[in-house]
């Protein structure tokens, strides 16, 4: 077997390994996005309905809270960025963190100071290389997030927002994540949690016919807000993290779909380039033989003379 032969044959091998490993990621993603769908459809109703009773208290009383009440100078704001712990999920991170980029650069220009916290080793690593401040980091968890991991996230948001400016507090608190829309659609997208723009949650109730419940606060509006604040902030995180993940799979299938894809044209291309391979040594071993016969047949004739 010729030289080039042999390299074409290894370079075929190591590629047919390559996309049974991707063909096996694909199936794995694929598997593990209809798992993440059920969970992001299983908490959005609690979502909803805790949004609309903060709602209702908040339009039901005259309270002044941070969950609800807008800032007139704000002038410091938080920014949760969810990115994922793993690679080989196509552009899944960076457009996460490019989304975050543009959030920051508008808040900066509204003349707002940044706190960033992130989720997932890919951001991590993009802040830690350029060498940016992170108010603080979780990992491990991106993939299959459970609402132990929302609260640990949440805790220190929530003191945040609680505390004044001069503190260390926060006016306003934003979330950069990656919304499932579908298999295919998946947008990077920037959403501010606190303060609850009322007007908002109002207008979407309207339009979906939708009544706002009435309760009765007891012992005081003040103290139905403050004990509906961690709950709210840990339910849009966890719904967040959620979408991340099913959007996660949903890339990393995708990502995974194209590279085995691309390993089958490769492997196509490599085996005509080896078969032609082999077809010129066949050839030329022919003409070798051909050539040698045709020495050997005129030294007969010769010596016969």
């Amino acid at each position: 077997m010729g030289a080039q032969l042999r390299v074409y044959k290894r370079r075929i091998q190591a590629v047919t390994a390559t996309k049974k490993i991707t063909k096996a990621m694909e199936m794995i993603a694929a598997s593990r996005i209809v798992k993440a769908q059920r969970k992001v459809a299983a908490s959005k109703p609690y979502a909803t309905e805790l949004t609309r009773a903060v709602t209702a208290v908040a339009t039901g009383s005259n309270a002044k809270h941070p969950l609800t009440t807008e800032v007139e100078a704000p002038t410091r704001a938080a920014v949760l960025l969810v990115t994922s712990d793993r690679g080989l999920a196509g552009g899944y991170s960076s457009n996460a963190i490019k989304a975050a980029e543009r959030l920051r650069e508008r808040l900066a220009s509204e003349g707002k100071e940044v706190d960033t916290y992130i989720v997932g080793r890919k951001g991590v690593a993009y802040y830690g290389f350029r060498e940016r401040k992170v108010e603080d980091s979780w990992t491990g968890f991106t993939d299959n997030p459970a609402y132990s991991d929302a609260k640990s996230v949440a805790a220190p948001l929530i003191e945040a927002i609680r505390k004044e400016t001069a503190e260390g507090g926060v006016d306003e608190l934003h979330i950069v994540f990656t919304e499932f829309v579908s298999m295919m659609t998946q947008n990077a997208v920037d959403d501010r949690m606190l303060p609850l723009s009322l007007d908002e949650v109002a207008e979407e109730s309207t339009r979906k016919g939708e009544i706002l419940p009435l309760f009765e606060f007891e012992p005081s509006a003040e103290d139905v807000l403050d004990a509906l604040l961690p709950r709210y902030v840990e339910s849009r995180i966890y719904n967040a993290l959620l979408q991340a993940a099913a959007s996660e799979h949903a890339a990393r299938r995708r990502a995974m779909k194209s590279a085995t894809d691309n390993a089958g044209d490769l492997i196509k291309s490599l085996s005509r380039l080896a078969n032609a391979a082999r077809q010129a040594e066949i050839t030329q071993e022919i003409s070798e033989i051909v050539g040698g016969a045709s020495a050997l047949a005129d030294a007969t004739a010769g010596s016969d003379k």
